[in-house]
């Protein structure tokens, strides 16, 4: 699994056998998702699905969300 950070939001991409390709989504961003044949596809188009998620929450009077996904292994304990 591949991670990346975008404007400080977490992005998982990842190979789904059921689908056959790569999946990148935000955890931040309900419902936001994009599929590619290679990790850097997939990216590309969450880029798109991310404008316009983001375009349609504005529209909507929606806030942005606030970065909080951080994934357990890069958690500290204390």
């Amino acid at each position: 699994m591949l991670f990346g950070v975008t404007a400080d939001y977490h992005i998982n991409i990842f190979f789904s056998k059921d689908d056959g390709c790569y999946v990148a989504d935000l955890p931040d961003f309900e419902h936001c998702s994009a599929f590619g044949d290679t990790p850097e596809q997939a990216l590309a188009e969450l880029q798109v699905a991310k404008e316009a998620w983001l375009a349609a929450a504005r529209a909507a009077g929606d806030p942005t969300p606030e970065p909080r996904y951080k994934p357990s292994i890069y958690q500290l304990a204390g």
